[in-house]
């Protein structure tokens, strides 16, 4: 079973077409009406809108004709370029444009049953966390009789008119379309999760190991159904649908419809100098300007295969538009590329996105207040929601997304579109439990672009530990909702923040309640011993106070070990000591290599330090071979840390 699905307007739409029917009329949407004020607020149309259903437009219209990813799709007079764009990229995988479109064969017309056509249809968005269905009438804007938006080269189809229209009622009108990208549509279409990959920095025409990551992550990406679109960089209007020397558009947006690596035979690798080929087909929404280069329909690549090699291969073209680039030239050429991971269904059980619905609020009381501005507002950022979330191993790419709530339905009453958002992301304390206070020893990990689109996001390769993600808005004080959402290939755990400090219960009333809060980075471990000279150390700390403890990950074959191991404590009492141990994990046995033991006051130094390792025994026990640098800091304020 997956999620409930939420009715917008709470329509119901086979209710709704069986009183249709039953009356014998054809439905028209009291809830978005064929009028001015559900295309455009403030733009002149060059010409009257007549609003027309399709069997008034052409004869023996259809939802879909033939097979629906190999159609040519137009904008139309006043269409948007990046629908269109949305619409050839989630024609490519029938995951998504059947749940999208869902139970096309029965909304499908039937000229043999028109009695049954109510003239209503239904198709499904993801809306801010909610797959959310939208029923609309077949009533389309033309002008002149030709459709006023977008439609496919064969005049009968209608699917991605009548989807643009359900859209448009979503958002609240035609003009809400403006200003969407490609990639906010394909999330909406489908709930994949998107990030954007700049291709010149990335440098992967030069790192021949990076462009060979980026297109494993490319494979599995498009096999695990995502939708990949790139386009080329375009410096000014001017130059928006200018060709390149190779035949491509700038400002233009191609979709990926095949990606493949190839093991040449024996023959075929004379002819290449290669044993395999790394090859991406592409294509124009709009079918033409095709590439020209190598690999292109009519290069010389293509007179070296035989039929049967090409379909064996699996190099086909399946439509006009369709073109092959092997990867160099797809690095090469094109600057942006828009990754839109499939991320609705765990993998064998095993969740790869966590995701959760926030807000930013304003409060009188400071501790309750959640909307603190962006990182140039020191004195009250920490304010902001704060979520933490773990990473179990080393080098897993995490991508974090932070959605805000589109205000687009709201331009009436002269609401902005979007907000300028951003967020942070500190390497945190790997037993921390309770919100930040204040930065002293956090590690900045990241940072996204602080702009006012609808969504940022940041993807980055992280190092095992916890991570505190800080969602904010540009500027404080102000109050939105927003949406969290972090994919990765392992399980982060992703959970908010919501306690300042301990709750005060019976059991921690009778133990004693924390007095002092303290917090410890160590930094290294030096000139630890060894006694051959062959001997191999592998080092680690354990990091107590009390009965709890922290470990820290495991150095290999060093004697000086960096580790930037943080960990905070709440104590009752400073009479209860913070113990760093560092140990050597070995096979059967690990060896304890020395410990140091702080005091941890409030009134002590709080900067970087150095001790040597002892024996157990605390601070007083024999001086053994090593020395630990750490910084310490402690506070009786429990809400400082």
């Amino acid at each position: 079973m997956g999620p409930p699905l939420k009715l917008f307007k709470n329509q119901k739409y086979q209710e709704l077409k069986q009183e249709c029917i039953r009356d014998g009329r054809l439905f028209c949407d009291p809830t978005f009406l064929p009028e001015n004020d559900s295309l455009f607020y403030n733009r002149l149309l060059p010409g009257k809108v007549v609003w027309k259903r399709p069997q008034d437009i052409c004869d023996d219209p259809r939802l879909i004709v033939g097979n629906i990813n190999n159609h040519q799709l137009i904008q139309g007079r006043l269409g948007h370029k990046p629908m269109v764009s949305a619409f050839s990229c989630l024609a490519v995988q029938e995951s998504h444009w059947t749940k999208t479109i869902p139970n096309h064969k029965e909304q499908e017309w039937d000229p043999r049953k028109l009695e049954k056509y109510a003239g209503i249809f239904h198709f499904r968005f993801w809306h801010f966390g909610e797959w959310t269905e939208v029923v609309i009438d077949d009533l389309l804007p033309t002008i002149n009789g030709d459709l006023v938006f977008s439609f496919s080269t064969s005049v009968n189809e209608f699917w991605n008119a009548l989807l643009e229209k359900a859209y448009a009622k979503l958002l609240g009108c035609y003009e809400a379309l403006d200003g969407l990208t490609t990639t906010d549509i394909i999330v909406d279409f489908t709930g994949t999760l998107a990030e954007t990959v700049d291709m010149q920095k990335g440098r992967y025409t030069e790192l021949v190991e990076e462009k060979y990551k980026l297109f494993g992550e490319l494979y599995k990406t498009f096999t695990k159904g995502g939708l990949i679109c790139c386009s080329i960089e375009s410096p000014n209007q001017e130059e928006q649908e200018v060709e390149t020397d190779w035949g491509l558009l700038k400002g233009h947006t191609y979709t990926m419809t095949d990606i493949r690596k190839i093991r040449l035979g024996e023959r075929l690798v004379e002819v290449f100098s290669t044993e395999k080929l790394y090859m991406i087909r592409l294509r124009n929404p709009l079918g033409r300007q095709e590439w020209s280069g190598p690999w292109s329909e009519i290069s010389e690549e293509w007179q070296q295969l035989t039929a049967a090699d090409r379909k064996n291969l699996g190099l086909v073209m399946s439509d006009d538009g369709e073109f092959w680039m092997s990867l160099e030239d797809f690095c090469r050429n094109f600057h942006e590329l828009n990754v839109c991971r499939n991320v609705n269904n765990p993998i064998f059980g095993r969740k790869e996105l966590e995701s959760v619905v926030g807000c930013w609020t304003v409060d009188d009381d400071p501790l309750m207040n959640r909307s603190g501005g962006c990182y140039n507002n020191r004195d009250t950022f920490l304010q902001n929601p704060q979520y933490i979330f773990t990473v179990p191993e080393d080098g897993h790419k995490v991508i974090m997304s932070l959605q805000q709530k589109d205000l687009r339905t709201y331009r009436r009453m002269g609401r902005p579109d979007n907000y300028i958002i951003g967020f942070e992301l500190f390497k945190v304390e790997m037993n921390r439990k309770f919100r930040l206070h204040h930065l002293y020893i956090q590690e900045r990990a990241g940072t996204s672009t602080y702009i006012d689109t609808r969504t940022v996001f940041l993807s980055k390769y992280l190092k095992k530990g916890n991570y505190v993600l800080v969602p904010t808005m540009f500027q404080h004080g102000r109050t939105s909702e927003f949406l969290l959402r972090i994919f990765s290939e392992v399980p982060v755990q992703l959970r908010e923040l919501t306690l300042d400090m301990p709750k005060m219960s019976c059991w921690n009333l009778a133990r004693g309640y924390p007095k002092v809060v303290t917090q410890i980075t160590v930094h290294s471990a030096e000139g630890l011993e060894k006694k051959y000279a062959n001997e191999t150390v592998n080092p680690y700390l354990v990091i107590k106070c009390g009965k709890e403890e922290v470990r820290s990950p495991v150095q290999k074959n060093t004697v000086h070990a960096i580790f930037d191991t943080q960990a905070i404590f709440y104590r009752r009492t400073t009479d209860i000591p913070i113990i760093v141990q560092v140990w050597n994990r070995r096979k059967f046995c690990d060896q304890f290599l020395g410990q140091v033991t702080l005091d941890a006051d409030p009134s002590d130094c709080r900067d970087l330090k150095s001790l040597y390792l002892r024996k157990k025994g605390g601070p007083t026990a024999k001086v053994k071979q090593g020395h630990v640098s750490f910084k310490v800091i402690s506070s009786d304020d429990l809400t400082e840390l």
